[in-house]
């Protein structure tokens, strides 16, 4: 894809977020992820079924179907599994799950997606590794458990800024959402409130609403004036780090699968310095941008040891995440 051009800037500028189409072609980047991924399942699987926490391997069944009777036996989402991150670091140990293959690599750093980020933060492109999958059945499925309803349920309202630490204020944090399939409406993608990065970060409270996780009371800002972002394969959204958004529930008969990667300038705060990222293009010096997925692997196989090394004594107390704190009488 070419690099954005004045208009899709000016819109991004305005509105804090960026919906485009086909920038990047799906069959090329995310038919390879999805095979993976159904591999990583089946391990998943493998595991319960020995543990006799599940009463089936589902051999005759699709992915979505075989995660949602996973969901369905064990009550969990099991999310970490999936997920090319690791758990906050004083919770790190040798047996925290994580997923960090080559196709998802490739993905990071793929060129149509990272012109896109070029054209908004500049050429020296680090990847933050803020970075998650999120992929959830339909809600209709699922037990109501607390677990499933914060993993797999609607995402509550937040901004990316107040999830990272304060270290990372000042970081020109671009966030980039895309489906594995296609995302319609019903399926429960993105919402965003358009123009809400202007008015800086708000607080964000951590047991505010039912679900008693992390997010910013609908009493600051304009809840009335979100927009649904539906996405189709290959097509994808930027947000600003500012632009408060969640998403919608997955009322659908699909599951909703998407992945959310974050990209900052090389040399600022990542707000989440634990773990490691890598610079995904430079201009300026090419040697320095990573290619082998092999090593992505590495870099997060070392930081499990040496994390897990660390917490077989005192855990350590690394500023993970922000802001629980703000101005609590917002929180009330």
């Amino acid at each position: 894809m070419a690099l954005l051009n004045k208009e899709q800037l000016d819109y991004f500028d305005e509105f804090g977020f960026l919906p485009l189409e086909k920038v990047f072609d799906p069959v090329k980047v995310l038919d390879p992820i999805i095979q993976e991924y159904h591999g990583v399942l089946d391990n998943l699987i493998d595991d319960l079924y020995e543990e006799e926490r599940i009463s089936s391997k589902f051999e005759n069944s699709s992915f979505a179907e075989k995660l949602t009777k996973v969901m369905q036996e064990t009550g969990e989402s099991h999310a970490l599994y999936f997920d090319f991150s690791l758990p906050a670091p004083a919770a790190v140990t040798m047996e925290s799950k994580g997923w960090f293959g080559p196709s998802v690599f490739n993905a990071f750093v793929d060129e149509d997606i990272l012109d896109v980020v070029e054209s908004i933060i500049g050429s020296e492109i680090y990847s933050n590794p803020v970075q998650h999958v999120r992929i959830k059945p339909p809600e209709k499925l699922l037990p109501k458990t607390d677990n499933l309803k914060v993993s797999v349920g609607a995402t509550p309202w937040h901004q990316d800024q107040g999830v990272v630490n304060d270290e990372a204020d000042e970081t020109n944090m671009l966030t980039v959402w895309f489906p594995l399939l296609d995302a319609p409406v019903e399926s429960g993608p993105l919402k965003v409130i358009p123009g809400s990065h202007k008015g800086g970060l708000l607080t964000h409270c951590g047991d505010f609403g039912a679900k008693g996780v992390m997010q910013i009371p609908t009493h600051l800002f304009d809840e009335e004036g979100a927009v649904p972002v539906p996405l189709n394969r290959g097509d994808l959204v930027v947000l600003n780090k500012r632009t408060v958004h969640g998403s919608l529930p997955n009322i659908s008969e699909n599951i909703r699968w998407s992945f959310d990667l974050r990209y900052n300038p090389v040399g600022q705060n990542t707000g989440r310095e634990a773990f490691p990222g890598f610079v995904a293009r430079s201009r300026r010096d090419s040697s320095s941008e990573l290619r082998d997925p092999v090593e992505w692997n590495h870099m997060w196989e070392e930081t499990k040891i040496r994390l897990s090394s660390v917490n077989s004594g005192d855990p350590i107390d690394i500023n993970f995440r922000k802001r629980s704190d703000g101005n609590q009488s917002e929180c009330a």
